[in-house]
Order: C-alpha cells, then sequence, then structure tokens
C-alpha cells in the first residue's frame, strides 16, 4: 500500500472532505503576523523563492509603454488609446478562460476557432433568421459550453491528451466556421453585422458619468474586498496586510482607474476639425460645414471585461471549486485522495474556456462589425495563449490568477499596436511576431527558472 504524506492527507471541514490544508490557501497567501518591514522581508523572500507572480510582465508593460510613448507620436494620440481597449478586448476575453486550463497544466488549441464558431453561430441566426441579440448571443454562449464540455469528455474521461483533442479540433472547428458562414439564409462568406447592441460593445461608449460612476464602483469594490478580507483574517486570528500597504493598492487602483477614465472622456475623434460637405436637396447641391462626431466615454466593453473579471477571480479565490481547481494543477494525486471529482474539475475548466473563447469571438465580430472565418485564424489562439503566460499564469499548472490574463493582454497589445505604428511597410508584421515570440518565450523561460528555484527554496 502507498503510503500517504502529511501534506497529502485529507482535512475534514463537517464531516466532508475538503481540499489539503497547504493546497487549500490561495497563492501568496500567509499564515503569520505581518507589519510592514515583516511584509516586505516576506514578499521579497517570494520573489527570491521564484513567486514573482505577474511582477516581470508588470514591469515589462511599464518599459514597453514608456519607450513607445517616448518614441512612437501615434501612440501617444488619444484615438489610438481607445482602440488599444477594444482591438485587445477579445485577447484578454480568451486568455481569461485559458487561465483556468492552463492551472491544470492541459491546453486548448481549440480556443481561437471556438470563438469562430460561436461568433458564427451568433451571425448566422441574427443575419439569416432575424433573431435578436438576446437569442443570438445566448445561442452562442452555449455553443461554447457544448463545445468545452465534448472536449473536457474526451480529456477527462476517454483520456486523450488534451493537446491532440484541441489540435484535433482546432482543424475541424475551421471547417465548421466556413461551413455556417457559406450556408443557411442571409449574406455568405463574411456576415455584416447591422445589430446595434452587438456593434456597440466594440463601437459605443458609456456616457461621461457613467465612466465615472464605473471608477468609483471599481475602486470602492476593491477597497470593500480588502476590508473584508482584512476582518475576516483578523477574526481568524491571523495578521492582514499593513495598513500602509492597503493604502497604497487602493491608492494605486484609484490612481490609475481615474486616469483612464478621464483620458477615454476625452474627444479622441481622430478628426475633430470641421469638414465641407456635399448635400443635394431637391437635386440642387450645395456646400455644408459638418463637425465630425465627438468619441469619448468608456467603451462598452470595459464594464463587461471588469463585470467577468470580478466573477471569475470570485470563483478562483472565492470558492470552494476555484480551491479544487488549484488543488487538481497543484498535485492531482493529493487532490483525488482528498476526496475531489478531478474529472469534474477537468471538464468544468474546458467547458469555461470554451464560453469565454465565445465571448471572444463575440467581441472580435464587434470590433470589425462582421464576422469572416479569417478573423480567427492561428492568431487568435496564439495571442490568447500568449497573454495568459505573459501575464504570469505558469504553463506546468497550479499557478495562475485571472488578472494574469488582463496584464499579459495589455503586454500584448501594446507591443502589437506600438511596433505596428513604429514598423510600417512589409515588415510591419514581421516584427510584431518576433517580439511577441520573444515576449512569450521569455515568459516561458521566467516561468521554468521560477519553479525550479521555488522547488529549491522549498516554496513548491
Amino acid at each position: 500500500m502507498t503510503d500517504v504524506k502529511p501534506e497529502d492527507s485529507p482535512v475534514e471541514e463537517n464531516g466532508t472532505s475538503a481540499v489539503p490544508a497547504v493546497l487549500a490557501l490561495p497563492p501568496g497567501t500567509s499564515t503569520e503576523p505581518q507589519g510592514l518591514r515583516t511584509f516586505a522581508d516576506h514578499y521579497w523572500a517570494r520573489v527570491r523563492g521564484g513567486d514573482m507572480g505577474s511582477l516581470p510582465a508588470v514591469g515589462g508593460l511599464i518599459v514597453l509603454v514608456g519607450v513607445f510613448l517616448a518614441v512612437q507620436p501615434v501612440f501617444r494620440g488619444l484615438y489610438n488609446f481607445g482602440n488599444m481597449f477594444t482591438e485587445g478586448s477579445a485577447t484578454i476575453f480568451i486568455a481569461m478562460g485559458l487561465v483556468f486550463v492552463l492551472l491544470l497544466g492541459e491546453i486548448d488549441l481549440a480556443a481561437g476557432f471556438t470563438a469562430g464558431v460561436c461568433a458564427s453561430v451568433m451571425a448566422r441566426l441574427m443575419d439569416g433568421y432575424g433573431y435578436n441579440w438576446y437569442v443570438t448571443i445566448p445561442a452562442a454562449l452555449i455553443t461554447g459550453l457544448f463545445i468545452g464540455f465534448v472536449t473536457g469528455v474526451l480529456v477527462a474521461k476517454v483520456r486523450i491528451p488534451s493537446f491532440v483533442v484541441t489540435l484535433a479540433f482546432f482543424l475541424a472547428f475551421q471547417g465548421v466556421t466556413l461551413f455556417i458562414l457559406n450556408n443557411g439564409k442571409g449574406q455568405t462568406g463574411s456576415i455584416t453585422l447591422h445589430d446595434k447592441v452587438v456593434n456597440g460593445f466594440a463601437n459605443s461608449q458609456m456616457p461621461i458619468w457613467a465612466g465615472w460612476a464605473l471608477a468609483a464602483v471599481v475602486i470602492l469594490g476593491y477597497l470593500a474586498q480588502k476590508l473584508f478580507a482584512l476582518a475576516e483574517r483578523r477574526r481568524q486570528g491571523l495578521a492582514g496586510e499593513p495598513a500602509a500597504v492597503l493604502a497604497a493598492k487602493v491608492g494605486s487602483l484609484a490612481l490609475i482607474s481615474l486616469l483612464l477614465v478621464y483620458l477615454l472622456n476625452q474627444n479622441r475623434a481622430a478628426n475633430q476639425k470641421p469638414i465641407r460637405k456635399l448635400v443635394y436637396e431637391n437635386h440642387v447641391g450645395k456646400f455644408i460645414t459638418v463637425t465630425p462626431p465627438a468619441v469619448e466615454g468608456v467603451p462598452y466593453v470595459v464594464p463587461v471585461l471588469l463585470v467577468l473579471f470580478v466573477i471569475l477571480t470570485f470563483v478562483l479565490t472565492r470558492t470552494r471549486y476555484g480551491r479544487h481547481v488549484y488543488a487538481v494543477g497543484g498535485n492531482e494525486e493529493a487532490a483525488r485522495r482528498a476526496g475531489i471529482g478531478v474529472d469534474r474539475v477537468r471538464i468544468s475548466v474546458f467547458m469555461i474556456s470554451s464560453v469565454l473563447a465565445a465571448v471572444g469571438g463575440i467581441m472580435i465580430s464587434s470590433n470589425v462589425s462582421s464576422t469572416a472565418a479569417n478573423s480567427f485564424g492561428g492568431n487568435t489562439l496564439l495571442l490568447a495563449v500568449g497573454a495568459a503566460v505573459i501575464g504570469g499564469t505558469s504553463l506546468f499548472g497550479g499557478r495562475g490568477r485571472v488578472v494574469d490574463a488582463i496584464i499579459g493582454g495589455a503586454v500584448v497589445e501594446v507591443i502589437n499596436n506600438g511596433f505596428g505604428n513604429l514598423f510600417k511597410g512589409a515588415n510591419s508584421s514581421a516584427i510584431q511576431f518576433i517580439a511577441v515570440g520573444l515576449a512569450l518565450a521569455l515568459a516561458a523561460t521566467v516561468d521554468a527558472l521560477s519553479r525550479r528555484r521555488a522547488g529549491s527554496s522549498g516554496l513548491r
């Protein structure tokens, strides 16, 4: 009979099996009392021990933004700034789902074309059969849910490696996307979307006051969450973050949120000068002066992103299911002995990944107001995987957060946008691919070295 190590033994909670205590704590949790100096020492010890989280990605993002602001005038423009929010959102949504899959050490190579299949279902129902967004968007999400369920069953129950299953679906879903777009009622090939709600996610902005209200909700919500966590730790007899650290975090978030809203609330239209336009009345042409409409306000995709971020972060860090995901990713055998339904967890993460891929597909279609097969090519998946890994999610499982997708997605979008504006002509795409590839290789190297360091220092 195999011996069970103490750290692998199950812990009982109200008579039911639970996650092993060492695995039940969210990443970065400490049970030791902490003053400001102690907190800093513990944080630095974790970093030196290999637990760097998103620190490299944040540092890289700051450097990249600083360089492009200094050398690229287009990058500094408000119009370009607003575009990065809408153009990079789809990558972040898909990366959020991939975080769940990567936490188990699995991979979903079909996520890009899963987005294509789901967006095609939405577009076909909308254009060919006249259904409104409140029918077509749920249909796209349900399609993603079904795809994820099938993928998860093949991986968890049939025991086919996720690489093989999702590679097969990557190839097959290209055909499925083309079939849906080329058959049925309505347009074929590329389907133009006319629904104001779907197109509005990426192309419409919130009222000015709503942007400020959103910033206030984000700041106050984060403060409330931190205070609740602090009270909970004190109730358990544990020391929380020092007041200075808490104030610094809340203050930094407030500064960033208010600055972003201020910039997005400015008129960032590419052409703001009045123009003369020829119009015809009663077959008589005349010139009139027209002022281009203002483009100001926070894009509607931002609150959608924030809502999903809050929900998914809560699921991973505040629920038993989230602890089970980390447990299975960290040590599958220990999680199985602790009574966790490993197969159910594995199926569920693929379902989450595919649903968020569907959201990403909807956002891609919204950004260009159409659905076409070439919008969901291999780069869609590769950039999403790159975003999750660059942000700090481990390729080896057991370590990662939803916020990694946002940070990594920002890095990927800044690289694409910055180099795309800096280098024009035939070599522009080449430079972008090289830069993103090098960033991903660097992130994977940091991940591997961090895990080796964490293992030698006893943190893992």
